[in-house]
């Protein structure tokens, strides 16, 4: 068992290091992970406003409000 919590510690503290070295994102990289966020906000936005799928929602909210139980 102490072979056990010795590797499980030695795990731990070699991830530690890795996160240590990678601190994170650059700001060019948050920039660019923004912009694709936004990018896809508003394309779902306009796929679930669109006319078939606000029909079809719709349906779908009517049939459930409308099921017996």
């Amino acid at each position: 068992m102490c072979k056990a919590v010795r590797a499980r510690l030695r795990a731990l503290v070699c991830r530690a290091r890795a996160v240590r070295r990678d601190a994170g994102m650059v700001t060019s990289e948050y920039a660019m992970g923004i912009v694709a966020a936004v990018a896809f906000a508003v394309v779902l936005y306009k796929v679930v406003t669109s006319g078939a799928v606000s029909a079809e929602l719709q349906a779908i909210v009517k049939r459930a409000l409308d099921a017996r139980t």
